[in-house]
This record gives C-alpha cells, sequence and structure tokens, in this order.
C-alpha cells in the first residue's frame, strides 16, 4: 500500500483510504467486516462525517474500529450550520462520543456556511490544543476561500481539502491542486468513482480503462484510482461497504501508472474547462 505525508501533519497515510458516506444503509454487520477488513489490508484512513446518516455513519465506524483505534488515522466533520466557534466544540464533542474515541487525527469543515470562519478556525486551535484534534482541515474550498482560511490561521495549519474528484470530474486541476501543492496541503478527492458515473466499458474512457487494467492484471475501477492518486499531494477515499468491495480497492494501493498510461487516461477523460465555483456532491 502506497503511504505519503499527509500535508503538514507529518502522519504517513495510505494514498487510497475509506470513505463511509451513505455507509449507514448498508447491512450493518457487512459494513463492519468490511471496515475491520480493510485495516487489515492496510487502508487504515477513514473518513466520515456528522451529516452522514445523522451520526449513523459514525456510530458503524467506532464499532468497527474498537479495540484498534491506534491503528486508524480517522477523520470527520463539521456542519456547517454548527460551525460557530461553541457550535464547534459541541459537535466534536458529540462525534468523539460516536465514535468511541478521545480524539480525531483530523478535524474538516464540510463546507462553508454561515458561521464566519475566523471561530471554526478558532474552535480548531482550541481543540487542538486540548488534544481533542490533531490536526484540522477544510471541505469543498475553492482557491478563494483557502486563501481566506490559510489569511487567518497562518502557513502550515490547513492539513488537507476534501474535493470530488473522479474521472469524468476533474476541475479541480485548474486551481484548487495547484494551489494545494503550493502550499502543502492534502488533496482528498471523494467520490472517486463518479457517484454512479463510472464510464462503462463500451464508452471510449471506457475501454481505455479496461485495456490498461487488462495489461495489468487489474480492474478498471483499480485503474482508475490509480490516475486519482498519480500525484503526491493526492488521496481519494472510495466507499467500500462490502468485503470483496474493499479487496478491489486494496488492490490498487500499489498499481503505479506509467506516463504513457497517465497520458492515455488524461486524453481519454480530458480536462473540461474551468468554470466558476467548485463543483460539489
Amino acid at each position: 500500500m502506497q503511504r505519503r505525508l499527509f500535508g503538514p501533519t507529518g502522519h504517513e497515510v495510505p494514498a487510497i483510504g475509506l470513505g463511509t458516506w451513505y455507509f449507514e444503509q448498508a447491512p450493518r454487520a457487512a459494513a463492519i467486516a468490511a471496515l475491520r477488513r480493510g485495516l487489515d489490508r492496510g487502508l487504515n484512513h477513514i473518513d466520515t462525517a456528522e451529516l452522514y446518516g445523522s451520526g449513523a455513519a459514525e456510530e458503524l465506524v467506532g464499532e468497527a474500529i474498537a479495540g484498534r483505534r491506534h491503528e486508524v488515522f480517522l477523520v470527520s466533520k463539521v456542519l456547517p450550520q454548527n460551525a460557530s466557534r461553541a457550535g464547534t466544540r459541541r459537535a466534536c464533542e458529540r462525534s468523539l462520543a460516536r465514535l468511541r474515541t478521545d480524539h480525531l487525527d483530523c478535524y474538516l469543515l464540510h463546507w462553508r456556511g454561515p458561521h464566519p470562519l475566523a471561530e471554526t478556525v478558532a474552535a480548531f486551535e482550541e481543540l487542538k490544543t486540548e488534544g481533542k484534534i490533531l490536526s484540522w482541515g477544510v471541505s469543498n474550498f475553492d482557491t478563494r476561500d483557502l486563501d481566506e482560511t490559510s489569511a487567518l490561521a497562518g502557513p502550515g495549519k490547513i492539513a488537507c481539502n476534501h474535493v470530488l474528484y473522479h474521472l469524468m470530474e476533474r476541475s479541480i486541476e485548474h486551481r484548487v491542486i495547484p494551489w494545494c501543492e503550493q502550499h502543502g496541503v492534502a488533496v482528498v478527492g471523494y467520490s472517486p468513482f463518479g457517484h454512479n458515473r463510472f464510464p462503462a466499458p463500451t464508452t471510449p474512457g471506457g475501454r481505455v480503462l479496461s485495456e490498461i487494467a487488462a495489461q495489468r492484471r487489474a480492474t478498471p475501477r483499480q485503474v482508475a484510482l490509480a490516475f486519482l492518486v498519480r500525484r503526491p499531494a493526492l488521496f481519494t477515499i472510495p466507499k467500500a461497504a462490502q468485503s470483496d468491495h474493499v479487496e478491489e480497492i486494496a488492490g490498487a494501493g500499489e498499481l503505479v501508472l506509467a506516463a504513457d498510461e497517465v497520458a492515455r487516461l488524461d486524453a481519454a477523460f480530458p480536462l473540461a474547462r474551468q468554470q466558476r465555483g467548485l463543483p460539489i456532491l
């Protein structure tokens, strides 16, 4: 499993982790078994949020990692409506209780909302001083948001930016990835299979994925994941609520694409023109 530094945190984290959006909709025993199998396979970056199932996903994660918390790089998120200075602290305490832990490795603002960023950043820093979080970051932030946050917090404080990124949606390559690379911020791509938009094998792009996969004795989804973590700042967090899906994801962990394979995928899934605003789900 490829591991790399997670922004300025000093922690080495697998390039491919596990997301838990809609996790609570899977059969409970299967979902818990999948997370535990992921830990067995080195997929110890687990991403969740108070939003997911109104806390139900955090509860599932807490049950799955019981007795193995020391193995996990654990990330959760505060909802923007809760992200006042006092509200962030309360939300963090609730997440810690559901996750059965005394700290988060990283805590994110899920997206910008009604509360001033200065309040959220101040709360993050207080929680970090108290050891309840070890680092903090943001989610769904464009470069203007990142500039503002960096100006408030100072350099080296933003651990990551959690953003939509898959083969059919590469908008963050215009501005967000370059900004994060310049400032030493990890880029965590969510929904790497496109949220029901993964290229069919009969499409031009799908055929390229299948051809590379066949040559590499891999699957098209493994090839897609390898493309999405092809640069040192990039991480991705596919959801896997079944153990066989975990095995497929883990199999992508050692797959490093050659330059010509990256070029073929780049041509098959061309970067669209720069848009206003940041795409989100």
